[in-house]
């Protein structure tokens, strides 16, 4: 009787193929788990401004917050809304990133915004510190005057709580200047914010690659200079603490852009 010869087993060579599948299908998971918890952080982002921003509207926080967030209240207390060219952040991770410092403004800065001399606002590219020139610079000048040295100190203090970039920028009215150290208000405007920068540095140890200046004369002004008052506020030099990690942001232009000033000869 003839023996049945036996046939090697049948190798399956789509064994990986399973193993692949289950590689993937966990990839696949991995990321919607990722999605869905950066979607719950935005989420939770949202709520927290909602709330913020929901308080402030029923009198529970102070005027100066309320008009960082994003209300139409100007820090002196003027309920007119604001008419400098900018918008109120819409990002809420922008507003939490800079609320610390902004709270911590707030208190530090307390007397010299009730004063008039310094103004704090957000705006979509992060945290402004406005200095108004009466308070700090003498009229046509770069040198500060000495008794202001204390506010600006409590603003390095801030600044050296957080490690975002800040940049110094120098701002003038539409009146050509005319003296025998500056040509134009280009000139005093950039001036001014590198004055600022010395400061900042030298006395009170910022290090300077977090540091730019910026001098726009009197191209992007937050009043009219049609009047007196006007031309007051665009006299200025704003600290700008920047969101996230670069120096890329702009002031926003005006509507319309005035005409440059004239230089002097």
């Amino acid at each position: 009787m003839a023996r049945q010869k036996k046939h090697a087993a049948h190798e399956n060579h789509e064994r990986w193929l399973v193993s692949y599948a289950d590689f993937i299908t966990l990839l696949f998971a991995f990321f919607v788990v990722m999605y869905a918890s950066s979607q719950a952080d935005k989420a939770k982002a949202a709520e927290v401004a909602a709330s913020v921003r929901t308080a402030l509207e029923d009198g529970k926080a102070s005027s100066v917050i309320a008009a960082i967030i994003g209300s139409q209240k100007e820090l002196d207390g003027n309920t007119k809304p604001a008419k400098q060219a900018v918008a109120a952040p819409e990002d809420p991770e922008v507003v939490a990133d800079l609320l610390p410092s902004l709270v911590l403004l707030e208190k530090e800065l307390a007397e010299e915004i009730k004063a008039g001399e310094m103004k704090v606002t957000m705006q979509p590219r992060g945290l402004v510190v406005t200095l108004r020139e009466a308070a700090f610079f003498p009229s046509g000048q770069d040198t500060m005057v000495p008794n202001a040295l204390p506010s600006i100190e409590k603003v390095a203090g801030v600044i050296r709580k957080v490690g975002n970039p800040v940049r110094l920028e120098g701002h003038t009215d539409s009146v050509p200047i005319s003296n025998s150290r500056f040509r134009s208000n280009w000139e005093l405007s950039a001036a001014r914010a590198i004055a600022m920068l010395d400061l900042f540095t030298n006395r009170f140890s910022i290090n300077h690659h977090r540091l730019a200046v910026a001098g726009y004369a009197d191209i992007i002004p937050v009043e009219s200079n049609d009047t007196p008052e006007g031309r007051a506020r665009n006299r200025r030099v704003d600290i700008v603490i920047l969101k996230g990690s670069s120096l890329e942001n702009e002031p926003p232009l005006p509507q319309r852009i005035p005409k440059p000033s004239p230089t002097v000869p």
